[in-house]
C-alpha cells in the first residue's frame, strides 16, 4: 500500500519528535557513564572501560534483536513504546547510584534501547517505496531529531556532573521517555507495519506472536543482568555474534536467486566492514576520549571551565546543522547537476575524515603546556568537527541504504546488523583505549601523552588508508549497487 504525501508528512513529524527526546536518557548515560563509574562508583577507568564497551556493544549490538522481533513477532510502534517505558523505569533505578543498581537500570536500559532503536528506522523506512529518494532525505532530517537530543542530553549531563549531582541527572533522562511516548501516539495511525512478516497473519496469530515477544523481553532483561557483571565475557560474546552474523549475511546475499538483490546484498556486506572501521573511532568518544579530555586538555576556555560531555556537543551542533544542510545539497546536485554522489564514495570520504579527526590530536599535544602537558581545547574541537561531518557522510545515509539495497522482507534483520556492527565496534574502542591509557595513572598529562599521540596517530592513519582503498573500489561497489546502469559519480 503506497503511503499519501500527507500521511508521510504526519508521521515524518512525529517520527522527528521522537527521535529528539527518546534520545535524551541514552545521550546522558552515554556520556556520564565512565565519568560516574570512576568518580561516583570509585571504579578503575580499564573497568570503566569495559562496562562502557559492553553497554554500547549491547546497545547496539541488540538492534539486530530488536530487527528480527519487529514485524515478526511484535510491530515496530508497539515494541517503541515497550522500550520506552523500560527506558523510563531504568533511569529511576540507577539514579539510586550504587554498582547494583547501575547494573539492573543498565540491563533495562539496553533491553528497551537496544530493541526498539531499529523500530523507528524501520518506520521511516516503509513510509517510502523502494526507489523513492525522499527517503534519504527524512533519514537526514530524523538524524538531526535525534541529535537535538544528543545536544540536550549531553548539555545537561555537563552542568549536572560539575556538581556531581547524578540522581538529579538520570531521572531527568527518564523525562524524555516519557515525552516520545506522546509522540509517537500522535503519528500512531499511520505508523503501522507494511508489508511485514506479522503484517501478514490473522489477528489471533498475531496475540500468540506477541506473547512470545513479551516472554523474549524478560528473558533478555534476566541475561543482561549477569552478563554487565562480567564485561569481558560479555565483550567476547557480542564479538562472536557479530562474526557469525557477518557470516549470515554473507551466505544471505549469496544465496539471492535474483541477480541484481545478490549483487546489492554483497555491496551492502562490504560497506558494512568499512562502517566497522568508522564506529571503532567514534566510539572513543564516551571512552578514552572524554577520560583524555577531562586529564589532558585545558578546560578553562573562553572565560569558562567546560564539563567533560560538554565536547560531545560540538558533534550534535554539526549533526543538527548539517543535516538538512548536506540533505538539501544532495537534492542539488541530483536534480539541477545531475551528479550522484554514491553511498561507496561518501563512506570513504566519512573514513578519511574521522582519521584527520584523530590524526590531529597529537598535533595539539605536540603544541601543549611544557609544564602541565595540558593541550588547548581548539584541537578538541577541530577533532570534533572532522568527527561529525564524517557521521554525516556514514551515519544516516547507510540507514537509507537499508531500504535502497535490501529486500522489504529482510530489511529488519539487515537493518539490525547495520546497527550490530556499531557495537561489535565499541568493544574495539574500548580495547584500543585501554591501550592508549595502560595500567598508568590519569592524573599526570605529562605521562600518559604519549600514548595517546601513538593510538590516535595508529587508528587515524589506519582509517585514512581504509578510505583510500574504499575509493578505489568504488567503481565495483556502484556496479553492483546499480547493476548495468552506472550512475555517474563525483
Amino acid at each position: 500500500m503506497v503511503v499519501t504525501d500527507a500521511e508521510i508528512r504526519r508521521a515524518t513529524m512525529g517520527l522527528f519528535v521522537t527521535q529528539t527526546f527518546s534520545t535524551l536518557g541514552f545521550a546522558i548515560i552515554y556520556s556520564t557513564l565512565v565519568l560516574f563509574a570512576t568518580s561516583k562508583l570509585n571504579l578503575s577507568p580499564n573497568v570503566a572501560n569495559a562496562l562502557m564497551g559492553s553497554f554500547a556493544a549491547f546497545n547496539y549490538g541488540l538492534h539486530l534483536l530488536g530487527g528480527y522481533m519487529s514485524g515478526r513477532f511484535i510491530s515496530n510502534r508497539h515494541l517503541f513504546i515497550v522500550g520506552q517505558v523500560l527506558q523510563l523505569i531504568a533511569c529511576f533505578v540507577i539514579a539510586q547510584c550504587t554498582y547494583v543498581t547501575l547494573i539492573i537500570g543498565l540491563a533495562a536500559f539496553l533491553t528497551g534501547s537496544g530493541l526498539n532503536v531499529t523500530c523507528v528506522n524501520n518506520m521511516v523506512t516503509q513510509l517510502f517505496e523502494p526507489e523513492d529518494v525522499r527517503r534519504e532525505k527524512a533519514f537526514l532530517w530524523n538524524y538531526s531529531g535525534m541529535n537535538i537530543g544528543f545536544f540536550i542530553g549531553f548539555a545537561i549531563s555537563g552542568v549536572f556532573q560539575l556538581s556531581h549531582n547524578y540522581s538529579m541527572l538520570f531521572l531527568l533522562g527518564g523525562l524524555g521517555n516519557c515525552i516520545a511516548v506522546l509522540a509517537i501516539l500522535f503519528s500512531w495511525k499511520v505508523l503501522y507495519d507494511r508489508d511485514t512478516y506479522l503484517s501478514e497473519k490473522p489477528e489471533h496469530a498475531r496475540k500468540q506472536f506477541l506473547w512470545r515477544a513479551y516472554a523474549g523481553v524478560l528473558v533478555l532483561f534476566i541475561a543482561l543482568n549477569f552478563l554487565l557483571k562480567n564485561p569481558d565475557l560479555s565483550n567476547y560474546l557480542m564479538m562472536a555474534v557479530g562474526v557469525v552474523m557477518w557470516i549470515i549475511t554473507l551466505a544471505l546475499a549469496l544465496g539471492r536467486e535474483n541477480k541484481l538483490e545478490r549483487s546489492r546484498m554483497l555491496a551492502f556486506f562490504v560497506l558494512t566492514m568499512g562502517s566497522f572501521i568508522f564506529w571503532s573511532l567514534y566510539q572513543l568518544a564516551p571512552m578514552g576520549l572524554t577520560l583524555f579530555i577531562e586529564h589532558n586538555v585545558n578546560l578553562n576556555y573562553l572565560g569558562m571551565k567546560i564539563a567533560p560531555q560538554w565536547a560531545q556537543n560540538i558533534n550534535s551542533v554539526v549533526i543538527v546543522v548539517g543535516g538538512p544542510v548536506m540533505a538539501w545539497l544532495l537534492q542539488k546536485l541530483r536534480d539541477e547537476y545531475k551528479i550522484n554522489i554514491s553511498n561507496p564514495v561518501l563512506f570513504s570520504i566519512s573514513l578519511v575524515l574521522i582519521g584527520l579527526g584523530f590524526v590531529v590530536l597529537p598535533i595539539g599535544i605536540h603544541f601543549s603546556n611544557p609544564i602541565t602537558g595540558l593541550s588547548s581545547f581548539n584541537w578538541i574541537v577541530l577533532s570534533y568537527v572532522l568527527q561529525s561531518i564524517a557521521e554525516l557522510c556514514i551515519s544516516p545515509i547507510g540507514y537509507a541504504m537499508v531500504g535502497r539495497l535490501i529486500p522489504r522482507k529482510q530489511q529488519g534483520l539487515m537493518m539490525g546488523v547495520w546497527m550490530m556492527t556499531s557495537g561489535i565496534a565499541a568493544i574495539a574502542s574500548s580495547y584500543i583505549s585501554n591501550n592508549a591509557i595502560g595500567d598508568q595513572s590519569l592524573s599526570n598529562p605529562l605521562v600518559t601523552n604519549p600514548g595517546f599521540v601513538s593510538s590516535f596517530n595508529h587508528i587515524g592513519y589506519a582509517s585514512i588508508i581504509a578510505g583510500v582503498v574504499l575509493v578505489i573500489l568504488t567503481p565495483w561497489l556502484n556496479k553492483m549497487i546499480n547493476g548495468s546502469k552506472l550512475h555517474p559519480v563525483k
